[in-house]
């Protein structure tokens, strides 16, 4: 099915604009070439990109995905072909497609952050940039920036000074309180929140009584965190004022839907996209029938649209 005249999907987030509330997840489509054969990219919300760091990275050595009950574990280490071959030779493909294009900035530093940022000011084709704070401050020991409120902050408050476009803070799951967090980042200036990043788990080999993956440790994602992703979304988006973004075991327009009735304005497809290449476009087309189905001329009808006890 073709969207056509239907219900109204669009929304905003700081000063730009997004047709549908369906977007890809960072780490999960590539630069989004790698779609274009499973997917019409034009009818996307977004394209998110796969983390871009400053130089770039090769990331851990294999084995470096494992297959578990209801979901994967990764430890790609974010391996990606960093800042500036990403202007050169990836955006160009990305702008010629007319689909809003929200670029993934990982660091190791502020001052790390503050350079991608700087540079990325003023190029053209990007709508927005995702924060990644899950990763390792090393100037403060390898704590995550996510984890302390005070460096999601400071993190925040250093991107949104550099930035010309909106800046959405992804949040990580491995906190105590996810909600302080998100506003720390949102006194920062945030324009919106991504959440769940992925959840720390590990798998054994039984048989060699090794770890599955060469690192170890790795982030779960899938089905498996989507009770978790769904319940976080619910907490931040009663805390938060700032439009807040589900990601976290969508496999369908059903989990799309639960996200928007949390208080998601929009919804990250991560995972699925390894099973079903063309998750991304069979759940806007469910997100639309449903709408009809149920009367509803907006999204915005939906969204927080939970009903307590």
């Amino acid at each position: 099915m073709a969207v056509t005249n239907g219900p109204d999907l669009s929304f905003s987030i700081g000063n730009s604009f997004f047709r549908n509330p369906v977007f890809s997840a960072s780490g999960t489509f590539g630069y989004g070439k790698e779609f274009e054969n499973f997917v019409n990219l034009r009818r996307l919300g977004a394209i998110i990109v796969k983390g871009i760091s400053l130089e770039p990275r090769k990331g851990n050595p294999p084995p470096r995905i494992v297959e578990t009950s209801c979901g994967m574990l990764n430890a790609i280490g974010l391996e990606n072909v960093g800042l500036e071959r990403f202007i050169t030779e990836k955006l160009p493909y990305l702008k010629g497609i007319g689909t809003p294009v929200l670029v993934n900035i990982l660091g190791d530093s502020l001052e790390d952050y503050q350079r991608l940022a700087e540079r990325l000011n003023g190029v053209e084709g990007i709508s927005a940039i995702e924060v990644n704070i899950s990763c390792p401050n090393v100037k403060k020991g390898g704590v995550a920036f996510g984890t302390d409120p005070e460096m999601a902050f400071a993190v925040t408050q250093c991107v949104k000074q550099q930035s010309r476009v909106p800046v959405i803070v992804k949040l990580s799951p491995n906190v105590t309180d996810i909600t302080a967090i998100a506003q720390a980042v949102e006194r920062a200036g945030a324009d919106g929140v991504s959440l769940i990043n992925t959840v720390l788990g590990m798998a054994i080999d039984i048989h060699t009584r090794r770890p599955k993956l060469a690192n170890i440790v790795g982030g779960l994602s899938g089905p498996a965190i989507k009770p978790i992703a769904l319940r976080m979304v619910w907490q931040v988006a009663r805390a938060v004022e700032i439009p807040v973004i589900g990601i976290g075991g969508i496999f369908s327009a059903a989990d799309a839907i639960e996200f928007f009735l949390a208080g998601a304005t929009a919804v990250e497809i991560g995972t699925a996209n390894f099973v079903n290449p063309g998750a991304t476009e069979e759940i806007l087309n469910g997100i639309v029938d449903y709408l009809q189905k149920n009367h509803l001329g907006s999204l915005q009808d939906l969204v927080g649209g939970l009903r307590l006890p």
